[in-house]
């Protein structure tokens, strides 16, 4: 495990000032004391299984967590030697480049997120492009794993950063012996919010290009150890998993993922029909997910989304991007 960024001087966090949607999710799923504290992640159809809901809690402790994979956002420096045309690195004009930020940027504001894990940014410049359009979000961190032409995580943040962590150097065991390692970077963030600790991991695992499902299944199961550990060290923190994980719910990354059930996939609670992110010839897939470790924080039931256009990309990527409304500290 490296450390990236030893942390940045903290800023004073931005105003919680909840929109009337966001008020709207909170109150109408009634998430409530004594009986829905979140460790034990009731339904959205039983979200007081005790039949006592009490008061509602207080929103000032509430998050918008997003993840969203923008899709192939390079800059305008060819890295690789081969850009352009038929070969993987695009070289866009500075318009183009502009053009495409301009419009990732306007969706990712209209996610009305706190913290957005993000996929496929090139470069500290891609990332600097985005955020100078997002002045809602005054921190960010990208998790260059420092080859030419790589599409990398990164983290737009509302709230100060306090630390953060790179785990892509770890030894990974794979299935049918050797090793292997992290894709991308699995990028943890710590964050001071409001209410305490959150910790992100942004993460997008083997792409099913030439697939390696063995690489992806090992990336899985070291990301539940990495994040079990992490939120068993910092026990009231709210720890979140999330970004393009290229698999569906029932394959075998997932499902070690959520062994042992310590990780909730939070979309569990929502119909498949409105969970998918990907369409590959028109096979609607569900690829792009948010995990919440059991602990410390709590999913607000029922308030998972995928937010796609009428084509089914968002924000000018080819995937949706997914969102839902955490409490830290229940």
């Amino acid at each position: 495990m490296s450390l990236l960024l030893a942390g940045e001087p903290l800023a004073p966090g931005r105003p919680l000032r909840p929109t009337l949607r966001r008020a709207a999710t909170l109150l109408g799923l009634a998430l409530c004391l004594p009986g829905c504290q979140g460790r034990e992640s009731p339904r959205a159809d039983d979200v007081c299984p005790t039949g006592d809901c009490g008061t509602p809690i207080v929103a000032e402790n509430h998050l918008r967590i997003a993840a969203f994979n923008v899709h192939r956002l390079f800059d305008t420096v060819c890295d690789s030697g081969a850009c352009g045309g038929a070969n993987y690195e695009a070289l866009p004009t500075s318009d183009a480049f502009g053009s495409q930020a301009d419009r990732l940027a306007q969706g990712i504001s209209r996610l009305e997120a706190d913290v957005v894990l993000l996929g496929e940014v090139e470069t500290q410049a891609s990332l600097d492009a985005l955020e100078t359009r997002l002045p809602e979000f005054g921190h960010a961190v990208l998790g260059e794993i420092n080859t030419p032409a790589s599409v990398d995580v990164a983290v737009l943040s509302a709230w100060p950063i306090l630390l953060t962590r790179g785990h892509r150097e770890q030894d990974l065991p794979l299935p049918g012996g050797g090793t292997t390692r992290f894709a991308r970077e699995l990028l943890e963030v710590h964050l001071d919010t409001p209410g305490g600790r959150t910790i992100v991991f942004a993460a997008h695992f083997r792409s099913k290009v030439s697939d390696d499902p063995a690489r992806r299944l090992a990336e899985a199961e070291a990301a539940h150890d990495i994040i079990v550990a992490t939120a068993r060290e910092f026990p009231d923190a709210l720890v979140v998993l999330g970004g393009d994980l290229n698999d569906v719910p029932g394959s075998p990354p997932l499902a070690a993922l959520e062994d042992g059930g310590e990780l909730l996939r939070v979309s569990s609670d929502r119909p498949d029909t409105e969970t998918w992110t990907y369409a590959y010839f028109g096979d609607y897939q569900a690829i792009d997910h948010l995990y919440l470790a059991r602990g410390g924080g709590a999913y607000v039931p029922g308030s998972f989304r995928a937010a796609r256009e009428a084509r089914g990309g968002y924000g000018g990527s080819d995937h949706a991007a997914v969102y839902a409304d955490f409490l830290t500290a229940p």
